[in-house]
C-alpha cells in the first residue's frame, strides 16, 4: 500500500482545487481522471500516478441485486455544465468546515476520556475507542475505512462514493451504520448512540457536567426525575403548605394574569384615577371617605390590640412571643398592634424584630417612638396603611435628674380615615407611699405632650389647650403607672390564697389606682376594663412565686391599660388579660382587645 505522502503528491490541494471552480476554471485535466464505473479503487502495492476522482453522474438507488451485476450496466458520464463543478466545491468546502475529532481527541479517547465534555462518559469508556478518523473528504483515501474499500474493489455500490461527496451529514451515518451491519469493525461514532439505556445516576453526584449532559436523553431515568423536581420547585413558590400557584411557568399573556391571582384583583385605571397621598375632595371616590371605609370595615369597626410590659432592662428575650401577641381567645389577629415598653432591652431593633417576625408579613410597622427605655411599636395591616395619616409622637420626662430616663411619657398619634388615635405609654415614680407623686406625674403628662402638630384635629371645639386626651377621638393610655394595692402584703397574700379562685374585686378594692380615679384626681373620662387576672408585679424572675427577697414587695396591679373615647360607646374592651407565661421580667405582660368605632373623613381639610 503506498504511504500517504506518496498519495498526497498526486492530489491537487484542496485550496487550489477550490480556487479554480470559484473563478469558473475546470480542475486541473493534466493528470487524467480515470473513471471507474461502480465503485472506488482501491490503492494497491504497486502504487498509481494518477489521483481518481469520482463519477459527477448521480447513479440510481442501491437495490439487493448483485453489486458487481450492477456496476457493469452504468456507464459514467461526464458532467454536463460547469455549473455542477462549481456546486461540487462549494459543497466540498462546506463538508470540510464541519466539525469531527481530531488527531489529540483521538489520542483523549484513547486515554480514557471524552472530548464531549462528559455527555455520555460512561457510554464511551464502556466502549472500544478506535483512532481511525471519520471518512471526509478532507482526508486521504488511505484514511477510508479498509472494509469500505474492499467493498468497492469487489464492486460495491457506487452510490456510497456519490453520496459522500453530496455533504449531506445523514448520508455519512448511514454509511456508518451499514459498516456496523456488514461486520467490519465499529466507527467511533457509534458509540454515542446507546444500544440500551444508560443506568440511572445518583443525584448527589459530584460532576456537574455529568448531570447537565444527562438531561439530553429524555429517556433517561434521573433526566424524569429532574425535570419534576424542578418543575415542583418552579411552582412552590407559596410554601409546601400552600396550593400551588397558577401562574408559576405561566407563558400566557400578562392579561390572563388577573384570574390566577389569589390576592383581590386591583384594576390600573382605579390606581390612575386617584392618587394616594392627596386624595380626592369628592363624595364618591374618595381614599378615607364611607365608601372606601365600607369595603374595609361593614360594620365601621376595627380590631385593636393594645399592651404594655416592663422588661426590667433584660437582655434575654422569651423563646416565644404567641401567647403575649397572639392570645388563644382571639380566634383571628387584630387590625393595629400597639405595645408600650418601659425598660426595655438594650437592642430595641432586636426586638421590633422579634414583634414582626411574630406577626408575620401581613403587618407592617407603621411607627416606632423612643425616649430613654421607653418604646412604643405600631403595626398594622399591611393593606390598611393607605388610610394613616401622618404619624407624630412627643416624649415627656418626669424624672430629670436621671441619666437615664426612666420615668416620662411618650405619646403617639395619627388619624385613620376619620378618627383621630392617641397613644401613651407612661412609666410614673415607684413606691407604695407616692401616691402624690404619681399624680404629678399625670398631670405633668397632659400638659406637657405637644400633639396633634401637623395633623388636623377631627374636632377642635371639643379639644382644650391643657390636656392632650380632648385633643383626639379615641385615647388609650397604658403602662407602669406603679400604683399598689395598700394594706400590705400579708393582707393581699391572704386574698391570693384563697381557693378555688381569688376575689379579685376584693383585692382592687385596696387598689391605689382605682380609688384615684372614683376621686377624679387621675385619668379623668377614662375606663378600665374588668379584671380577672391575678397582680402582674413583683414576681421572682423565671417563677410563678411573687417577691421572695428581703424587700418583700407587695403584689400590686401596676400595669394597666386605659381607654377614653370622645363618643360614648366608640370603644368597646373585648379582653383584658395578662401573660403568666412570660417569666423574663419581674412583671407580667398585660395587653387588651377592643372593637373600636371607625368614621369616614375627607382626603383633604
Amino acid at each position: 500500500m503506498p504511504s500517504k505522502s506518496a498519495c498526497l503528491r498526486h492530489t491537487e490541494a484542496p485550496g487550489q482545487l477550490e480556487g479554480r471552480m470559484l473563478q469558473g476554471q475546470p480542475p486541473n485535466t493534466e493528470k487524467k481522471l480515470i473513471p471507474t464505473p461502480g465503485f472506488l479503487p482501491a490503492s494497491d502495492s504497486q502504487g498509481s500516478e494518477t489521483n481518481p476522482m469520482p463519477p459527477f453522474s448521480i447513479p440510481a438507488k442501491t437495490s439487493n441485486q448483485n453489486p458487481q451485476t450492477k456496476a457493469n450496466l452504468i456507464t459514467p458520464q461526464p458532467p454536463i455544465r460547469p455549473k455542477l463543478e462549481r456546486t461540487l466545491s462549494l459543497d466540498d468546502k462546506g463538508w470540510r468546515r464541519r466539525r469531527f475529532r481530531g488527531s489529540q481527541e483521538d489520542l483523549t479517547v484513547q486515554n480514557g476520556a471524552s472530548p464531549c465534555r462528559g455527555s455520555l462518559q460512561d457510554s464511551v469508556a464502556q466502549s472500544p475507542a478506535y483512532s481511525r478518523p471519520l471518512p471526509c473528504l478532507s482526508t486521504s483515501l488511505q484514511e477510508i475505512p479498509k472494509s469500505r474499500r474492499a467493498t468497492g474493489s469487489e464492486g460495491g455500490s457506487p452510490s456510497l462514493w456519490s453520496d459522500c461527496l453530496s455533504g449531506m451529514i445523514s448520508t455519512s451515518l448511514d454509511l456508518l451504520h451499514r459498516d456496523a451491519a456488514s461486520g467490519g469493525p465499529p466507527s467511533r461514532l457509534a458509540s454515542l448512540h446507546a444500544s440500551h439505556t444508560p443506568p440511572a445516576m445518583d443525584l448527589s453526584i459530584a460532576s456537574s457536567s455529568l448531570r447537565t449532559a444527562n438531561k439530553v436523553d429524555p429517556e433517561h431515568t434521573d433526566y424524569k426525575l429532574r425535570m419534576q423536581t424542578r418543575l415542583v420547585r418552579a411552582h412552590s413558590n407559596l410554601g409546601p403548605s400552600r396550593p400551588r400557584s397558577p401562574l408559576a411557568g405561566d407563558d400566557h399573556s400578562i392579561h390572563s394574569a388577573r384570574s390566577f391571582s389569589l390576592l383581590a384583583p386591583i384594576r390600573t385605571k382605579d390606581i390612575r384615577s386617584r392618587s394616594y397621598l392627596e386624595g380626592s375632595l369628592l363624595a364618591s371616590g374618595a381614599l378615607l371617605g364611607a365608601e372606601e371605609l365600607a369595603r374595609y370595615f361593614p360594620d365601621r369597626n376595627m380590631a385593636l390590640f393594645v399592651a404594655t410590659w416592663n422588661m426590667q432592662g433584660q437582655k434575654e428575650l422569651p423563646a416565644s412571643l404567641d401567647e403575649f401577641l397572639l392570645p388563644t381567645e382571639a380566634d383571628y389577629t387584630q387590625d393595629l398592634y400597639v405595645i408600650g415598653i418601659q425598660e426595655g432591652c438594650s437592642d430595641r431593633r432586636e426586638w421590633e424584630t422579634r414583634l414582626q417576625e411574630t406577626l408575620g408579613p401581613q403587618y407592617v410597622l407603621l411607627s416606632s417612638a423612643a425616649h430613654g427605655v421607653l418604646y412604643m411599636s405600631l403595626f398594622i395591616r399591611r393593606d390598611l396603611i393607605w388610610f394613616c395619616s401622618e404619624v407624630e409622637y412627643s416624649t415627656v420626662t418626669t424624672r430629670i435628674v436621671s441619666q437615664i430616663k426612666t420615668k416620662g411619657a411618650l405619646g403617639v398619634s395619627f388619624t385613620f380615615f376619620g378618627t383621630s388615635f392617641l397613644f401613651i405609654t407612661s412609666h410614673f415614680t415607684s413606691g407604695d407611699g407616692k401616691v402624690a407623686e404619681r399624680l404629678l406625674d399625670y398631670s405633668r403628662t397632659i400638659q406637657a405632650l405637644a400633639l396633634p402638630r401637623n395633623v388636623p384635629d377631627t374636632n377642635p371645639y371639643r379639644s382644650s389647650a391643657g390636656d392632650v386626651t380632648t385633643r383626639f377621638d379615641e385615647v388609650f393610655w397604658f403602662g407602669d403607672f406603679n400604683f399598689r394595692l395598700s394594706g400590705g402584703r400579708v393582707a393581699v397574700e391572704a386574698f391570693l390564697k384563697q381557693k378555688p379562685e381569688v376575689d379579685v374585686l376584693a383585692l382592687l378594692q385596696h387598689d391605689q389606682l382605682t380609688r384615684e380615679m372614683k376621686k377624679g384626681s387621675i385619668f379623668r373620662g377614662f375606663e378600665e376594663a374588668e379584671i380577672h387576672f391575678l397582680p402582674s408585679y413583683k414576681f421572682d424572675i423565671g417563677k410563678d412565686t411573687y417577691d421572695s427577697t428581703s424587700k418583700q414587695r407587695t403584689p400590686s396591679y401596676t400595669d394597666r391599660v386605659l381607654y377614653k373615647s370622645r363618643h360614648k360607646g366608640d370603644i368597646c374592651p373585648m379582653k383584658y388579660s395578662s401573660c403568666p407565661g412570660i417569666k423574663t421580667s419581674d412583671h407580667r405582660p398585660v395587653y387588651g382587645l377592643f372593637q373600636v368605632k371607625v368614621r369616614p373623613g375627607r382626603d383633604k381639610n
